[in-house]
């Protein structure tokens, strides 16, 4: 499998409510020669996270061990700019395996998809509910269930259902990318071919 499958996650989450995210904030361009999807969480927001001398901001959220989780909670607007692949690596390199917004771009949004990161996307009164949660305590879980397509607050039990392409979200189940659905349809290609004149 291409990545861990994906269908009931149940998790802290990370706040970041900043509006018009771009895909440079999310992973510097100069960051963008590896061409294998490892170690780009090291640099995840890394003008934002670290001095020019290379010690830590303290003021930003993933330098502040009071937020912790599997879960990263953004702005409206999430991934917008450069459709650059690295971006969705790195998030995912770091541990996250959601994302959460009232609204994303698009091709940011597929990339995700297609490395195992699921971008949910939210009404914006939610999306400040989940913050007022969070803030006030960053014990405060997010369950996000991908089968019935569905986001919860668990102190409270609010909820709300969220879109996803049904291709994306079967691959997503059983941890395919693009390459792992093919491969397992193989013998129904074969199939097909076999059976199919010229």
């Amino acid at each position: 499998m291409a990545y861990d499958s994906f269908s009931i996650l149940t998790s802290t989450a990370v706040p970041l409510p900043i509006e018009n995210v771009d895909t440079d904030q999310i992973i510097p361009a100069r960051f963008l020669k590896a061409t294998e999807r490892v170690g780009f969480g090291d640099n995840l927001f890394r003008d934002w996270r670290y001095n020019q001398d290379d010690s830590p901001k303290a003021d930003f959220v993933l330098n502040d061990t009071t937020f912790s989780g599997k879960i990263l909670v953004g702005g409206h607007n999430f991934g917008s700019g450069s459709s650059r692949e690295h971006a969705a690596w790195a998030v995912y390199d770091y541990g996250f395996r959601c994302v959460v917004s009232s609204f994303f771009a698009d091709i940011f949004r597929n990339n995700c998809l297609n490395i195992g990161v699921l971008p949910v996307q939210v009404s914006a009164e939610f999306l400040a509910e989940i913050f007022e949660a969070i803030q006030k305590n960053p014990s405060a879980e997010l369950t996000v269930d991908l089968n019935q397509q569905s986001i919860t607050l668990s102190f409270s039990g609010k909820s709300e259902s969220f879109e996803i392409n049904e291709y994306k979200k079967d691959n997503m189940l059983n941890g395919y990318d693009d390459i792992d659905y093919l491969s397992n349809i193989k013998s129904e290609i074969e199939g097909f071919a076999e059976n199919t004149p010229l």
